[in-house]
């Protein structure tokens, strides 16, 4: 529902001692200010309560009709444009009321752009073709991109085909060096790419749209640092399998990492697998079967013997495959598992995937296809980052050559 409110502009007074007169319009998670072009004096404004009282001055009777009208034709222009789209910008509302040229005809603006993505990625997460986190980000990549207009350009919004290069770069600068969230200031590279990436996504889909006709992100190349993935060794995995913990809570995170180990299901993923998830083949061989929340990706994988021991000791339990736990509880008694057993790895939730991308299965031969495939990678780029780890494989392809010339 459209909501506006009149206010005075602080700070701000007139050479007859007048303020102006402002709007402060709200939609959804929206809000923009207008100028309503009206002044008044401060005290009337207050001792009329903001012209609400029975009016005695044909001034201000005057003044308020005025308002009246204006909050009118307000409406007015937002129903002729909610009857055009559901998805109402109120940018665009603001252009269209002051009879500027419409943003539909000139272009259609970034923050716009990010909006129509966004509410089109909502439905996908309503739908569970998408992770809520993932939305998330897309949420803050747009506050992100407000910011630095607001901050750089004193503007709110801007067309899509008026974003030039240095904007483009700029922005990356912004995201690195001067953002700030929760008190801390400047984003790492790997994020600031993402968040790039997102803006770039976001245009992509206006395109198919048929909003926009170019990309104005299209020529970003900025590169993600490349980190080796923290994995572990076949001896440090055994080493947390053998582990008998008397802690009733260290023995469930045990086995719950020990299942992504065996499966290389990221930690929203296995925390939503239940035995609708499980199928048995032609060769009565037990699958688990499921998409990935981030990606919506198929990734099927075969049970192997340590992760049906796990299914088995907590079957009918609750209601998923494994124990439900938090991530940040996870890790924080993964560090505690760590410490036990003499393993100098800062462990996660995700060392589990990485350990079931090298250790358990590239490190025992299995194709690099299957494995990304089972890991629910979009292409095998994603997997190659597993294969460039294991040192491992490469001593025992030269142990072979080393065969040849003895």
């Amino acid at each position: 529902m459209l909501k506006v409110i009149f206010y005075l502009k602080a700070g701000k007074v007139s050479k007859k001692g007048e303020s102006p007169i402002f709007a402060r319009i709200s939609y959804h998670q929206q809000s923009i200010t207008m100028s309503t072009g009206k002044t008044i004096l401060k005290e009337r404004w207050q001792f009329t309560k903001n012209l609400r009282t029975v009016l005695k001055l044909e001034k201000e009777k005057v003044l308020k009709h005025s308002l009246e009208l204006f909050l009118l034709n307000i409406e007015k222009k937002f129903n002729e444009l909610a009857k055009e789209s559901s998805d109402i910008s109120l940018v665009q509302l603001k252009n269209e009321f002051n009879g500027k040229t419409s943003i539909q005809t000139k272009g259609v603006s970034i923050v716009e752009i990010m909006q129509k993505h966004n509410a089109y990625f909502e439905k996908k997460v309503n739908a569970e073709e998408r992770s809520k986190a993932s939305f998330q980000k897309y949420e803050r990549s747009k506050e992100l991109l407000v910011n630095f207009m607001k901050q750089q350009y004193q503007i709110e919004d801007l067309l899509s085909n008026e974003i030039s290069s240095a904007f483009i770069y700029n922005l990356e600068s912004f995201l690195k060096y001067e953002s700030n969230f929760k008190g801390k200031v400047g984003i790492k590279n790997n994020s600031v790419v993402k968040y790039m990436r997102m803006y770039k996504t976001a245009c992509n889909y206006s395109i198919r749209m048929g909003l926009i006709d170019k990309n104005p992100f299209a020529f970003y190349d900025g590169k993600i640092n490349i980190k080796d993935a923290v994995f572990l060794t076949q001896q440090e995995l055994n080493r947390i399998e053998n582990k008998k913990f008397s802690a009733e809570r260290l023995e469930r995170v045990k086995d719950t990492f020990l299942f992504s180990c065996y499966t290389g299901y990221a930690p929203v993923d296995a925390s939503n697998l239940t035995s609708n998830n499980i199928f048995q083949d032609n060769n009565n061989a037990l699958w688990i079967m499921t998409n990935r929340t981030k990606t919506a990706i198929r990734a099927n994988v075969p049970i192997l013997p340590p992760t049906l021991r796990i299914i088995n000791k907590y079957k009918d339990l609750q209601i998923g495959l494994i124990p439900k736990i938090s991530n940040q509880k996870m890790n924080a008694y993964l560090k505690e598992i760590a410490d036990l057993c003499g393993i100098d790895k800062h462990l996660t939730w995700y060392v589990a995937r990485h350990t079931f991308a090298t250790t358990v299965t590239l490190g025992n031969g299995v194709r690099i296809e299957n494995v990304s495939s089972m890991m629910g990678h979009t292409n095998i780029k994603q997997t190659q980052h597993y294969a460039k780890v294991l040192d491992v494989n490469v001593m025992e392809d030269m142990t072979k050559l080393k065969e040849k010339y003895m």
